[in-house]
């Protein structure tokens, strides 16, 4: 089994950042709360910790993007997303995701997530990200073209690498074409609601601190 590079790394811990960002965007939750519904939302592919929950929260209060509301009879501590927050949280989704190892997952993700938001717009958003993949595909092909003497041994590993690339962007490529084809169908028929938070919340919780400590 291959390690995840270290950019990969951070690229899946600012998706995950960026995705709770989202969800608080739509609502109020408390952090296993907001584990669940970050599961619900994306296919529950991505099982989260609930400890890296709560120091994503401890994070983002610090940095003025979520703040604390009341907490419930049993002392859950709810947050959730400030204007600045929200500001962020879009920008996140109407922007670029990366286009290295990591894409197809992340998007997937990402995509996943949007369409269970209230205030997205699903064409408009799939059209940025095919554009972003076009770029990133005609990018790959030209690196590959370009590539120097392919028949001596140095030049065939770059071949290798390249064609590698190449032929990851075509298959994102290819599921983009057919998640279009999915969301005209819905659209056609019944087109699938966003969710709002789950109403009835899991029952477990970190009662609500005092102040916060966060680094």
């Amino acid at each position: 089994m291959s390690a995840r590079s270290p950019t990969g790394a951070t690229e899946a811990k600012m998706s995950v950042r960026n995705s709770l960002l989202a969800i608080l965007s739509q609502g109020a939750c408390y952090g296993y709360q907001l584990k669940s519904e970050f599961e619900r939302r994306t296919g529950g592919g991505r099982r989260l910790n609930v400890g890296q929950v709560y120091a994503t929260l401890e994070r983002l209060e610090r940095d003025g993007l979520v703040e604390r509301s009341d907490a419930d009879p049993e002392g859950r501590a709810f947050f959730v997303a400030t204007p600045a927050g929200r500001r962020e949280a879009a920008d996140w989704l109407a922007g670029e995701t990366s286009n290295g190892e990591e894409m197809l997952d992340g998007l997937a993700e990402k995509l996943a997530l949007a369409l269970t938001l209230v205030g997205v717009d699903r064409g408009r958003l799939l059209d940025r990200h095919r554009v972003a993949v076009e770029t990133a595909l005609a990018g790959a092909r030209s690196s590959r073209d370009g590539v120097v003497d392919p028949n001596e041994t140095e030049g065939l590993a770059a071949l290798v690498v390249a064609d590698a690339r190449v032929a990851r962007l075509e298959g994102v490529l290819e599921w983009l074409d057919r998640l279009e084809v999915r969301l005209r169908s819905a659209a056609d028929g019944h087109a699938p609601a966003p969710l709002p938070i789950h109403g009835e919340s899991p029952r477990r919780g970190r009662p609500r601190k005092a102040s916060s400590t966060a680094a």
